[in-house]
């Protein structure tokens, strides 16, 4: 294993991290990731990731990407799945669309495009407030 920066031990969940491609590195084609990722550098193409994908600061993406969580620092140029969430952090920028159950957009980020968001849930009952009634009407005589 590795040293972690800034300390002796890995940060939280790193067991699950497969991975990274660091600032300087460019790829073209697609990408298909089992566990947690961190991309830095550019890719160009389609990126498929089971578990959570991070785009670094310095992430440059274009194409198709997929996971369950995306948190995004850096830009993204294209189509954006997600099963879980989307995350936009204050420095980053998704140009396209974005298909997800959960949007989260803090101070700073930027969706540049439309946004599809998943209704799974069922829509409350309407009710009404207590002490009401709903009496029929008639034209009784």
């Amino acid at each position: 294993m590795g040293k972690w920066l800034g300390s002796n031990k890995p940060p939280a969940g790193a067991d699950e991290w497969i991975g990274f491609l660091d600032r300087g590195v460019k790829l073209e084609g697609t990408l298909e990731l089992a566990g947690t990722f961190r991309i830095d550098g550019e890719v160009k193409g389609t990126v498929r990731c089971k578990e959570r994908l991070i785009v670094g600061e310095n992430g440059r993406l274009e194409g198709e990407i997929e996971g369950s969580l995306i948190s995004v620092s850096g830009k993204i140029k294209g189509t954006v799945r997600a099963t879980n969430r989307v995350e936009l952090l204050p420095s980053g920028v998704i140009e396209g669309e974005v298909h997800t159950p959960c949007l989260v957009i803090e101070a700073g980020g930027v969706l540049e495009g439309r946004c599809h968001m998943k209704a799974d849930a069922k829509p409350a009952a309407v009710r009404q407030p207590l002490g009401l009634t709903a009496q029929p009407t008639g034209t009784g005589s």
